[in-house]
């Protein structure tokens, strides 16, 4: 439901926002679905941190400069897909895209290490976004530049605007290491360092973030105390019904079979991706594991996975599965596992939207 703030608050709140950014927002402030005080300045201005609008990509051959461990963004329709390394979104946090006839916005959240791509279209017409700046439990705040609603990049909900109460949706995508997506797609296209803009890509600005103990940036909450706060954890949501998988269970059971709402789930790992907030430069970064979920049904089969000798297979046809739901041995080869609503993230920002989630032990 849409809730409608004082006038007073509203100018006070506008004025505050303007001067912050240094420019004067056209937001519709009188519409707002959160309470405007849990908004906060981040650092950088409206814009500060710019959002790539007109994205090259190019081909392997030409992506040399990318280590195999280092973490993309994977985003797949059919036989096409693309890579969105961490290296160059850490800087932008918003790719404005088109991919396969859809417009995309495909975001990242450092500080809440959350990978998220939507369907920028509302009612049928494209939005192009950008970063206000601003911080709502730690995570970023997009505008769209049509009517600069802004959005909670967490949930993908404007939050202040004409388009308070509106929902973008999700499209499923992964974070894999780069020679993961390589050997899955050999003619897959990365998204290029030819960004129009000059940036140190490879450097982490955040070095050490997600070894941090104490409180995440700007959190303006109690961490919840069943996790530590920049933990990972995988997310599942089906049919109302949130679980996470924290790495710590995934690293000793780096398969796990599950049911979620009425969804039959299967939760992958792997080590040995590189973490893109550990050391300054991303290269010299201790690897983790990553992690996706898919539904275990297969042409209304119910499969069972496990691990043998390194590798991911299901018990009723030994098929080889891997890490992006691809059968790449066995009877079932070709075939692939359908998403689920899943996504990596630090337990504290997840835990901070959707705190009645239950955690996998």
């Amino acid at each position: 439901m849409r809730k409608t703030w004082g006038a007073g608050f509203v100018f006070a709140l506008l004025a505050c926002a303007a001067a912050a950014a240094g420019a004067e927002w056209k937001t519709d402030f009188g519409k707002a679905t959160v309470d405007l005080s849990e908004i906060l300045s981040g650092g950088p201005p409206k814009d500060g941190i710019p959002a790539i609008d007109r994205p090259r990509f190019i081909g392997h051959a030409e992506a040399e400069w990318l280590g195999d461990a280092e973490p993309v963004i994977v985003l797949r329709s059919g036989k096409k897909a693309r890579a969105y390394p961490l290296q160059i979104l850490i800087f932008h946090e918003i790719v404005n895209d088109n991919f396969d006839g859809r417009p995309l916005a495909v975001t990242f959240c450092p500080l809440c290490n959350a990978s998220i791509v939507f369907d920028r279209r509302v009612d049928g017409a494209p939005l192009d976004f950008g970063t206000t700046g601003k911080l709502r439990h730690s995570d970023l705040v997009m505008y769209d530049r049509q009517s600069e609603s802004w959005w909670q990049q967490f949930t993908g909900g404007a939050i202040v605007g004409r388009y308070a109460g509106a929902q973008l949706r999700r499209v499923h995508s992964n974070i894999v290491s780069y020679a993961d997506f390589r050997a899955a797609y050999p003619g897959g296209e990365v998204l290029s360092r030819d960004t129009g803009f000059t940036r140190p890509y490879g450097r982490n600005p955040y070095r050490g973030y997600d070894t941090t103990a104490g409180q995440p940036f700007l959190l303006d909450q109690p961490a919840d105390p069943r996790l530590p706060p920049v933990a990972r954890v995988l997310s599942v949501h089906s049919a109302g019904q949130r679980t996470l998988y924290p790495f710590s269970v995934l690293r000793e059971k780096k398969v796990i079979n599950d049911t979620v709402g009425a969804e039959k789930i299967v939760a992958l790992s792997k080590f040995g991706t590189l973490s893109a907030l550990d050391e300054s430069e991303i290269a010299a970064s201790r690897k983790i594991l990553s992690a996706s979920a898919f539904s275990r049904v297969v042409d209304g089969r119910e499969l069972f996975f496990v691990l043998r000798d390194g590798k991911i297979v299901d018990r009723a046809t030994q098929s080889a599965w891997n890490l992006l739901g691809q059968a790449t041995a066995g009877p079932l080869k070709g075939k692939s596992l359908a998403p689920v609503d899943s996504g990596v993230h630090f337990a504290f920002a997840w835990l901070a939207f959707y705190p009645e989630s239950k955690i996998y032990r």
